[in-house]
């Protein structure tokens, strides 16, 4: 959700909005970790194990493809 809406307007307003959106709705579930960066720093941080953070990243990166398709799809 979060990426499709910065790939479709790109508009800060939105972004800001659906980010809030997110935090909100998946935060308590995956700590807020929706990029790749910040659960890697997580597990450098003793945060997060290395097996979650593969397993966030993978899931991460495989949104974005959704994401990316879908925009495709809607174009």
């Amino acid at each position: 959700m979060f990426l499709y809406v910065i790939i479709a307007t790109g508009n800060p307003y939105a972004i800001g909005l659906i980010l809030t959106i997110v935090i909100l709705l998946g935060g308590k579930i995956s700590g807020g970790n929706f990029n790749p960066a910040v659960s890697i720093m997580m597990t450098l941080a003793n945060k997060l194990s290395a097996s979650d953070m593969i397993a966030y990243i993978f899931s991460q990166l495989m949104g974005a493809a959704c994401a990316l398709q879908l925009y495709k799809i809607t174009k």
